[in-house]
């Protein structure tokens, strides 16, 4: 039987022998130089053979064309979706601040005042809240006591954190409302910003180095070669998702708090965070990553310029995390919002976790309740933080925030008393801050021809890769569920190893790792022989377009 099947193999080899030699180069003349030319020496070693795969899958994302299948090419390695730690904006374990700051590479600053940079707009600002004023406390009157709204459908269960929620919507969208009608006729940029209600944000990046898992120390102990780096980090993904009450965006962006050739300075450092994310309190699940600044690829307005938030999850803390921890969650709360909407806007624009912007963006962002305040000033100059950049990478983001500062005091006989002018100016400075074209390339990693996939104009291509972005960025389950391993197999076929006559069948019994599948291993769809080419075609299954990551 060998021998019959080294024959059949003699004229596959010959195919393979000729195709060869006729690729072969026809040599130069001048094929000597006066000096020697060596290649490089590599290190073979197993950490340096990871690193430079590594380096070639981040070069080919770097290099694919258009934003969605570079957010395709991210997810390419895993058919089931990572296991991300699902950062969400709203769930702030105590004492978690550290933690975020790492996270998003983030140096915080309290501040009393708005930056230096707001200090154009205060007289505008000043006649600003003497004419919106009165309407301000009207609305927020009307709103809060002299309005019955039915919020039946909506609520769950009767409890304060839902109506803090509907209450805070309501009084946003007016104050919105009036500050944006009053400023239409005084700057432009009012006019061509576009409002989103309940925008869907999401953002996925990865986040070095974090001690391993106990799953995984265990895995690397049954081989040699990993016993040596047993113990060292591992890049852990990151998925964040956030639902701000209301956001506003233009064409342009705002302009940076500080030059970009500052962001490097010793003193934005921020402490690196090892301890595993479970032992704090954020999950694991599995999904595929995705990054959705509240639009769809290629909307004309691309850059945020404001945000709201509630802060009803404080009403559910425990008391005894005290007033510090409570104000600590707002500030990371506006951290992970700043950060999160501007890496999935920084995604659109062609860069990713693993290439990194070359300009810095800036968001603001408003976390209330309706009556207290809390304005953040947010500039992301960095969002490469995998294993690889964690410690190599200077840059730091930058945010700038207030403590929460009272809108009004009371509302007595349906009046609103004691409104804080300084507070409803600050807010109008947001509305005020202009933003600006800029004079370098917005766009270095995309293709100037094909930048999203409806620049593509063979119609095949262009409807399978929207359709498979759009699956993707959906998140809907599998036809079939993802595998897993039973509790009662972990105990008796796993550590006790008690089933040894059972046959064995389950993949973690055969060595089998399901959850290394990648997102093109898989069958296309199958053409039948009705729909082939006439008058006869061999191809069976229909074209695929991953990107080749």
């Amino acid at each position: 039987m060998n021998i019959l099947k080294v024959h059949r193999t003699i004229p596959h080899l010959k195919r393979i022998q000729v195709k060869h030699l006729s690729q072969v180069a026809v040599p130069v003349e001048d094929e000597y130089t006066e000096t020697p030319v060596y290649p490089p020496i590599l290190d073979m070693s197993l950490a340096h053979r990871k690193l430079r795969k590594r380096e070639s899958i981040y070069n080919k994302i770097k290099e694919i064309n258009t934003v969605e299948e570079k957010q395709i090419a991210l997810n390419m390695r895993r058919y089931y979706g990572w296991q991300c730690v699902m950062f969400k904006e709203n769930s702030i374990p105590y004492n978690v601040m550290p933690m975020v700051q790492c996270y998003t590479r983030s140096h915080f600053k309290l501040i009393d005042k708005l930056p230096d940079e707001y200090s154009e707009t205060s007289p505008l600002a000043d006649s600003v809240v003497k004419e919106i004023k009165h309407l301000i406390e009207d609305s927020i009157a009307i709103e809060t006591e002299n309005t019955e709204h039915d919020t039946t459908p909506y609520l769950i269960r009767d409890s304060v954190q839902e109506k803090e929620i509907n209450l805070t919507k309501r009084i946003v969208k007016q104050i919105n409302r009036i500050i944006m009608n009053n400023l239409s006729d005084k700057v432009s940029h009012m006019l061509s910003s576009q409002v989103d209600y309940d925008p869907r944000h999401e953002a996925f990046w990865f986040v070095g180095g974090v001690d391993i898992p106990s799953r995984v120390q265990k895995w690397r102990k049954q081989f040699r070669k990993l016993k040596e780096n047993e113990y060292s980090p591992i890049d852990r993904p990151i998925q964040y998702i956030g639902h701000p009450l209301l956001t506003i965006r233009n064409t342009m962006p705002l302009k940076p708090i500080i030059p970009y050739e500052q962001v490097s300075n010793a003193e934005f450092n921020v402490q690196q965070y090892t301890t595993a994310p479970e032992r704090v309190g954020y999950l694991a699940e599995f999904r595929h990553g995705t990054n959705i600044p509240g639009y769809w690829p290629g909307d004309y307005d691309e850059f945020g310029l404001l945000s709201y938030h509630g802060r009803a999850h404080i009403t559910t803390r425990e008391k005894s995390y005290g007033e510090e921890d409570n104000l600590e969650a707002l500030h990371c709360q506006a951290m992970k919002a700043s950060f999160g909407w501007l890496l999935a806007q920084a995604n659109y624009q062609g860069f990713t976790t693993y290439n990194d912007i070359t300009y810095p963006l800036v968001t603001q962002t408003v976390i209330t309740n309706g009556q207290l305040l809390s304005l953040y000033v947010y500039q992301l100059n960095t969002i490469e933080m995998h294993d690889q950049k964690m410690k190599e990478n200077p840059k730091h983001n930058i945010c700038y925030g207030t403590k929460p500062l009272k809108l009004y005091e009371t509302i007595e006989n349906g009046k609103v008393k004691g409104l804080n002018e300084d507070a409803l100016k600050m807010l109008v400075q947001f509305y005020l801050n202009e933003p600006q074209e800029r004079k370098h390339e917005m766009k270095p990693f995309l293709n100037s021809e094909e930048q999203v996939v409806a620049d593509i104009e063979d119609d095949k291509k262009r409807c399978w890769l929207e359709e498979t972005f759009k699956r993707i960025i959906s998140n809907r389950p599998r036809h079939y569920l993802t595998p897993e391993i039973y509790l009662w197999e972990k105990i008796y076929k796993i550590e006790h190893q008690t089933r040894f006559f059972e046959r064995k069948r389950r993949p973690f019994e055969l060595g089998i790792n399901p959850f290394i599948r990648r997102l093109d291993d898989h069958l296309p769809p199958y053409i039948p022989k009705v729909l082939r080419p006439y008058p006869r075609c061999r191809k069976k299954f229909e074209d695929t377009y991953y990107p080749k990551v």
